[in-house]
């Protein structure tokens, strides 16, 4: 089926989608859970071949974003459930007026209608984005990259199936069939087809869709998070949390990127942080953390010394640019200069620096005493997630079912004329 086909079902199935109660929605959720978890073995044989075609033309950690498991599949099928638990956005009342000439005016969400989501080789955003979009009352269509496309065709072979168990249309699930760049464009330049396009993937990616599109866009963004470790912070604390930022899963876009340590501690705290990330890892078998360093942190600790861009890039990998500062102004100004906008955190036990740190950064999320990992719909209690807006406009952070509807004013009169 073509890219314009497909799209073509998609608006016959909106207007289904707008109309349908929370419960008929519950009940598709529901079921495309139960679904999932049905279809287990296709989707593992699917995800075989995604990973045996990647192998060699991706590194280990992409593999591993690559690769589904029993027991993701089984947090995937979790994480709809919750959005099902979730409440419906759809109908809602924002806000009332009552104006002095009776007029009852009410803010109330409503579906966008067409969602398209163009993203990359992480499977389980397909589950993820078609939990969010149905429940929000609209028809999804899904562009996967070529790495993931059996195993996404496998996903939205068992969702659509529990879609149609439950009465609601499954032409409001479409996968586009072709991963050449050409059906790309051809989602981003869908004017009339396509209300809400979300990009989920690498700078490139997100840059082609702004730049391009011709349809609205919500910018999810790349991950450069930085974690400041003050001159006041627990240091064992921070190891824990440097580690955790940088080492639970790499490939994501709220692992950090940067650490930034205050002078005041980088002699006493650096050796700890090589010691914590290189060599206790290395002793354990896990990957050892790459150190990229600047021309001070270099002087105090063994490592590679940090290039032109390494304090501009998304690693996405087991690498960490360090950098020492002069204290909280300083992290924030550099901070400012190359952060992307995402997640960042400061380290330490001053309230009155943390709140200076926190009124400063202006990211869509900053921690004080935390791991950026946490920036997650989930975590962050909204169920599972679109993506991270690191935009200004709609919606920013985690993007949940409220920022996937749009809203009208309904206008309440009793023969009011002006």
């Amino acid at each position: 089926m073509t890219t314009q086909e497909l799209l073509l079902q998609a608006n016959t199935a909106k207007g289904a989608m707008a109309l349908a109660d929370t419960a008929s929605k519950n009940r598709a959720l529901l079921a495309m859970a139960d679904a999932l978890m049905a279809h287990e073995s296709a989707i593992l044989a699917a995800n075989a071949l995604d990973l045996e075609a990647a192998r060699g033309t991706i590194s280990e950690v992409m593999l591993d974003r690559l690769a589904l498991s029993p027991q993701r599949i089984a947090g995937m099928a979790q994480g709809i459930r919750e959005v099902a638990a979730l409440p419906d956005p759809v109908g809602e009342v924002r806000n009332q007026v009552q104006r002095p000439n009776g007029l009852v005016i009410e803010k109330t969400a409503v579906p966008m209608g067409v969602i398209a989501i163009i993203y990359e080789s992480r499977p389980n955003v397909t589950s993820d984005a078609a939990a969010l979009a149905l429940k929000a009352g609209s028809a999804c269509v899904l562009r996967s990259g070529k790495e993931a496309h059996r195993s996404a065709q496998a996903i939205v072979d068992a969702l659509k199936e529990g879609l149609a168990q439950a009465g609601l249309p499954a032409d409001a699930l479409q996968l586009v069939e072709d991963t050449s760049r050409s059906s790309a464009n051809e989602l981003m330049t869908a004017r009339g087809l396509i209300d809400l396009l979300i990009p989920r993937g690498g700078a490139g990616l997100i840059r082609a869709c702004v730049d391009n599109a011709a349809v609205p866009v919500l910018e999810t963004g790349t991950g450069i998070c930085h974690i400041y470790v003050d001159r006041y912070a627990d240091q064992a604390m921070a190891l824990d949390i440097v580690e955790n930022a940088k080492c639970s899963r790499p490939s994501v876009c709220n692992a950090a990127e940067v650490c930034l340590v205050d002078q005041a501690i980088a002699g006493e705290f650096l050796p700890q942080l090589r010691k914590r990330l290189v060599d206790d890892r290395s002793a354990q078998g896990l990957p050892p953390v790459e150190l990229r360093l600047d021309e001070t942190a270099a002087a105090l600790i063994s490592g590679t010394p940090a290039g032109e861009r390494d304090f501009d890039t998304e690693f996405l990998d087991y690498i960490l640019a360090v950098k020492v500062v002069d204290g909280v102004e300083q992290a924030v100004s550099h901070i400012a200069e190359h952060s992307t906008g995402h997640s960042e955190s400061i380290l330490t036990g001053d309230e009155t620096r943390a709140k200076a740190f926190l009124r400063q950064v202006d990211s869509a999320a900053v921690y004080w005493n935390a791991s950026t990992r946490f920036t997650d719909g989930g975590e962050f209690g909204l169920g599972c997630e679109m993506g991270i807006s690191t935009q200004k406009l709609h919606a920013r952070g985690p993007l949940g079912l409220q920022e996937l509807c749009t809203y009208k004013y309904i206008v309440k009169g009793t023969g009011q004329t002006r």
